[in-house]
């Protein structure tokens, strides 16, 4: 079962097939190149699968962020760890116009707080397209600092940040546990 998290303006939930035409919207622009697109509507289709099943076969996924005050579906936010990764990752991606609003800071708050919270993680890391500049601010402002580069067999090279970790953001107030 996948739980709902909620924050002061989003929902997070499971993928649903309601997500696919949005979700297909992204993968298939030059938005999604940082993640592994463009794809065909038919690669997105597997890809939104595989955020569902990897919640069946890990014990944990991405949630589809649905903004409380709309319904729209603005993006995927979570925990993330396919085979190719070097560790256990947040990450996020955030669909059309809903960038440069706050929502993936405000949603990896609540997926890093579940992560260590409720699953018990003592770190975790977010990979970053070196060219990806928005997502190195989200880090930043998450306190995750740049750590190396890694470099994977079909992203190609990539930036791992490392997060705080649980006990770090306990005595610091610049980074709080969740949204």
């Amino acid at each position: 079962m996948i739980p709902t998290l909620h924050t002061d303006r989003l929902i997070l939930r499971a993928p649903e097939a309601r997500d696919f035409e949005v979700f297909a919207a992204f993968y298939g622009s030059d938005r999604s190149s940082f993640v592994g697109g463009p794809l065909t509507r038919s690669a997105a289709w597997r890809m939104l699968a595989m955020e569902a099943g990897h919640w069946q076969i890990a014990g944990f996924g991405r949630w589809i962020l649905e903004a409380q005050d709309s319904g729209e579906t603005v993006g995927l936010v979570g925990m993330f760890a396919p085979e190719g990764w070097p560790e256990r990752e947040i990450g996020w991606d955030l669909f059309g116009h809903h960038t440069g609003k706050g929502y993936a800071t405000e949603a990896a708050l609540a997926a890093r707080g579940y992560a260590y919270d409720t699953m018990g993680w003592d770190t975790a890391i977010s990979l970053i397209a070196p060219a990806n500049t928005a997502s190195m601010a989200v880090a930043s402002r998450l306190g995750a600092v740049y750590e190396r580069d890694y470099q994977h067999e079909t992203h190609g090279l990539l930036q791992l940040w490392r997060h705080p970790a649980p006990a770090q953001l306990a005595t610091d107030t610049n980074h709080r546990r969740t949204a």
